[in-house]
């Protein structure tokens, strides 16, 4: 029989696994929501996908590295971001521990379920013959191994799937893929996990998309995007409200039925970037039609997005982007941000029609693809062999590598907080502090220029990689594949605290003084 001692030990452990876990976030007409205090969400948030196209194999992801999520949890917690963005995931790793570690930090995932790899993406301009059961294999994979997190926001069925060379039948098929998720999850999973898709900014068809996947379909309900995503780059240095045509963008948007959040955005044909448009994105006017935001990108790749460089040293540089982001974060009013809007939440879906669309290159029929049976089969009785995440404790808050800023000055004191049970990250004037070394050198701080968004990106059914010929504001494509295939990473290629929280707070403490 175990003794006191163990039975309180593995209490206490049990409890400071469970403690620091985020409350799951829901769909309440255009708002996310918190599920229990119904608190509005915004997202606030940044694009995760280190190493561009060589950071994902199958043998690798950006959430397999235990290391390196603690250390980019530390920094996005210190930055003030509480959402990532995941654009490629391998269902076969394992990845409790960085969820865990994201969780704890008080930071969501948002999720692509699309693969660049053979098998795992709608082909843009294939549809017919890449919507199959080995598909779902990727799909439902990803699905299995996040769904029991409370952090995991919501997953992408698509990214810039439709655009200028998608066959005329794509629409069809996303909005059946997302109808397949949603069922899959509600047979599945323990809670409603929200699915949307990610658009390209291509003005021409933009309405038309939002149309598309937001309105109620009588005969497949479940088909119905739950959020939808813009990846915009059209706000380029100090612009205006106007200039950027973020005005006609809020319009477009205003009476739309579902959350709409930038899934991409921070156009860098003027660098460094300064990010004046976060003040405008979470404003009264704005958002009342935008639920936030992600940043593209966390690390810095050859497209020049990036906040963060990882150096071949075991060092990471905080760029110049990353302290002008983190000081425009700081400016928000977080109590306006989360105040709740029943004309928001109120919202109704308009019934799906034919007029509903105005482009006559765009799609009206709303005839969805039969499912095939083996997908049926999944959803009846789950993926099988799957390789289901669970949440764990996570043993360690101090980071290994050292971290520079953009002057080459060391920045002490980053820790990840545990934060308590039920809290999400916000932005902080916390931990900003540097402290300047002598032995410390530059090597880590990158000041390369361009703007061409391609480390990596693919422009398939799931994926990111914008074609940017046909994108508002979008950077130049040099360098990213618009090829009828491969889906990659995103848009683009497109505060430290001095003390240490340990697993063992609240309750799980006192149990262990109790030892």
């Amino acid at each position: 029989m175990p003794s006191t001692y163990a039975r309180l030990l593995t209490a206490a452990c049990a409890f400071a696994t469970t403690a620091s876990a985020v409350t799951p976030i829901t769909v309440n007409g255009k708002d996310f929501v918190n599920s229990e205090t119904k608190d509005r969400f915004q997202i606030i948030g940044i694009d995760y996908q280190p190493g561009g196209s060589s950071g994902f194999t199958k043998k690798k992801d950006p959430l397999t590295d235990k290391d390196a999520c603690l250390r980019d949890a530390a920094l996005m917690q210190r930055l003030g971001i509480n959402t990532i963005r995941i654009y490629n995931l391998e269902p076969s790793l394992n990845h409790d521990e960085c969820a865990s570690i994201f969780n704890a930090a008080g930071i969501y995932m948002i999720l692509d379920v699309n693969s660049p790899l053979t098998g795992g993406y709608l082909d843009r301009t294939d549809p017919v013959s890449t919507y199959n059961p080995t598909y779902f294999e990727q799909v439902y994979g990803v699905i299995e191994a996040f769904k029991n997190f409370p952090n995991t926001l919501a997953f992408f069925a698509g990214n810039e799937v439709i655009n200028e060379q998608s066959s005329y039948e794509v629409p069809a098929y996303v909005r059946a893929i997302q109808r397949d998720m949603k069922d899959y999850i509600a047979k599945n999973a323990k809670r409603s996990i929200p699915v949307g898709y990610s658009a390209a900014d291509v003005r021409k068809i933009l309405p038309d998309t939002l149309n598309y996947f937001s309105c109620e379909l009588e005969n497949s309900t479940s088909s119905r995007a739950d959020f939808f995503g813009l990846n915009s780059y059209s706000w380029c240095g100090n612009s205006s409200y106007k200039i950027s045509g973020y005005n006609v963008l809020t319009k477009d948007f205003s009476d739309a039925s579902l959350p709409v959040f930038f899934s991409e955005y921070g156009c860098n044909e003027v660098t460094p970037r300064y990010f004046t448009e976060v003040e405008a994105l979470y404003s009264e006017e704005m958002s009342q039609a935008f639920s936030g935001g992600l940043v593209y990108e966390y690390t810095q790749e050859d497209n020049n997005y990036g906040l963060v460089q990882v150096n071949d040293n075991n060092t990471a540089t905080l760029l110049v982007d990353y302290d002008n982001l983190q000081t425009q974060y700081n400016k928000l009013d977080m109590s306006a941000i989360q105040s709740s809007n029943k004309t928001q939440t109120s919202k109704k879906p308009t019934k799906c029609s034919a007029d509903l669309i105005t482009d006559s290159s765009f799609l009206n029929s709303f005839d969805l693809p039969a499912r095939p049976s083996k997908v049926q089969q999944m959803i009846d009785n789950g993926l099988p062999n799957a390789n289901t995440g669970k949440l764990v404790s996570v043993s360690s808050t101090s980071i290994s590598q050292k971290i520079y800023n953009h002057e080459g000055q060391e920045v002490t004191g980053v820790k990840l907080n545990v934060l308590k049970d039920g809290e999400s990250n916000t932005p902080s004037e916390t931990g900003t502090s540097t402290s300047p070394s002598p032995s410390t050198s530059t090597s880590g701080s990158s000041e390369s220029s361009g703007s061409s968004r391609s480390s990596g990106t693919s422009s398939a059914s799931g994926t990111s990689g914008t074609s940017a010929t046909s994108s508002i504001g979008s950077p130049s494509s040099s360098g990213s594949t618009s090829a009828s295939a491969t889906p990659f990473t995103g848009a683009a290629g497109k505060q430290s605290t001095s003390l240490l929280f340990g697993l063992l707070s609240g309750t799980a403490a006192f149990a262990a003084v109790m030892l």
